[in-house]
């Protein structure tokens, strides 16, 4: 008996979340590498940047995510090839918020 349930819509959230967390990193280290991107996220004086940051990563999570899901409601993507890219969305995302990584990528 084969599958009759489409992969696409899991598939959508894994890569998602991955571009989620990439997009999180990335404002993370270019927060540290711009004073002016490190400003323009600042939405909440208190939390100071990591407002813009976290709410500008779950923005980009639930585009992406409505995004692929629409494109791939009816198909079975490669879940290999799913999987692979968001594990390495994931670990570039995560590595790109840890201070060794975007102190040295600022020159500290």
């Amino acid at each position: 008996m084969t599958n009759k349930v489409p992969n696409g819509p899991a598939a959508a959230a894994l890569i998602a979340a991955g571009i989620g967390n990439l997009v999180i990193g990335l404002l993370t280290t270019g927060a540290e590498l711009s004073a002016g991107l490190k400003n323009a996220l600042n939405w909440y004086n208190p939390a100071g940047p990591l407002t813009g940051k976290t709410l500008v990563g779950v923005a980009v999570w639930l585009i992406s995510w409505f995004v692929l899901n629409n494109m791939w409601k009816d198909k079975n993507p490669a879940w290999q090839r799913i999987f692979t890219t968001t594990l390495v969305l994931i670990g570039v995302g995560f590595l790109l918020t840890f201070p060794p990584i975007f102190q040295g990528l600022a020159g500290e």
